[in-house]
């Protein structure tokens, strides 16, 4: 947890707002490649790519 907070206070500080998105976007597909492991969703989130 420590390091989200230091990360977020890296960003305010150096003025790198452009980072988020790119990391939001990051987060999602690993969730979708988390659930798509071996669960009753995998065959939708296939069909999405």
């Amino acid at each position: 947890m420590s390091f989200i907070i230091e990360f977020w206070q890296f960003l305010k500080n150096r003025k790198k707002y452009w980072l988020m998105p790119i990391i939001i976007v990051l987060l999602i597909f690993g969730g979708l490649i988390i659930l798509s492991q071996g669960s009753a969703v995998a065959p939708f989130i296939y069909t999405i790519f």
